[in-house]
């Protein structure tokens, strides 16, 4: 009886945390998607560089929620599967992790232009160049990404791809090439991105005493930038973190894995509506028209029901 009690109450847990999850992305995907949507409506958005780089980043957040969710529930359901479904799912997810900072980097030296040079702001942040500096954030993650798929793919038999793993980086990408890749690529990435964020900075904050209210506004985004690079940063040290709190706390690891996903994966996408859609006053205005007409069309729905 106890031995069967335990295990009700492990899979009520299991449950519990994987519909925690998933309600949490799906709220979070439902506001990002509305974003999207006043975005496409407003063609005033379209020719603005700042918006047209935080939709991308509210765009991969989807992309990068989804993929992470769904690995976390196989991880719970399914616990193992195909080597070649989890590439299908973690390739999109890393890729996307990857993006995270880079777009970070680039928004804050957008804010910087703005503020400190905005005479040169128009010749320099144009509609074309942005999808330029889009383009160059995927190129560099997938240079980052792509060689641990080419050689997986150069030096595992045929029969891996159809064996069952726990779906994760270390266990598919096993070359120790991989490895050491990935840690030399993460402080790079994280090294650059740190930079830009201090120097526009401080560039901005010497611009903010002599204060106008656009410079101070920039000031906080930045400071805002820096903590979802901390939140990105833990993503990167939790495989050592994980082994850390492993040693230290072996009988709690299956929540430690749970809060660090929530802290790591799910937090970070959920604060990136916040900073800019909604501090932001011209889209907030957008974005809370079409917020509150799909929740009177839902309530008029009901009625009719």
């Amino acid at each position: 009886l106890d031995f069967s009690s335990q295990v009700g109450f492990l899979t009520f847990i299991k449950v519990c945390k994987n519909v925690t999850v998933v309600i949490l992305g799906i709220t979070i995907n439902y506001i990002n998607a509305t974003m999207i949507y006043t975005f496409n409506r407003h063609h005033i958005f379209k020719l603005n560089p700042r918006y047209i780089l935080f939709i991308h980043l509210v765009l991969n957040d989807m992309i990068q929620l989804t993929t992470s969710i769904t690995l976390f529930v196989v991880s719970y359901t399914l616990r193992t599967i195909h080597v070649y479904v989890c590439l299908l799912f973690m390739v999109p997810a890393i890729l996307t992790t990857q993006n995270t900072p880079l777009n970070l980097a680039f928004m804050a030296a957008e804010c910087y232009i703005s503020v400190c040079i905005p005479l040169r702001y128009n010749y320099i942040c144009t509609v074309k160049r942005t999808y330029v500096v889009i383009g160059t954030i995927w190129a560099i993650s997938s240079a980052s990404v792509l060689p641990d798929v080419f050689i997986i793919f150069a030096t595992e038999q045929l029969e891996f791809f159809h064996t069952r793993v726990y779906c994760n980086r270390d266990t598919t990408f096993r070359s120790s090439y991989s490895k050491s890749k990935r840690d030399v690529s993460h402080i790079v990435l994280l090294v650059v991105v740190w930079l830009t964020l201090f120097y526009a900075y401080f560039r901005i904050l010497f611009v903010a005493k002599a204060a106008n209210a656009e410079a101070k506004k920039a000031r906080n985004t930045i400071l805002l930038h820096g903590c979802q690079l901390l939140l990105c940063m833990a993503l990167y040290v939790q495989p050592m973190l994980i082994q850390a709190l492993a040693l230290a706390f072996p009988a709690g690891l299956r929540y430690t894995n749970f809060l660090l996903f929530i802290t790591n994966q799910v937090l970070p996408r959920f604060a990136n509506p916040i900073i800019y859609g909604l501090r932001d006053k011209t889209f907030r205005k957008y974005f809370k028209r079409y917020l509150c007409t799909v929740k009177s069309h839902s309530k008029i729905s009901l009625k009719v029901s």
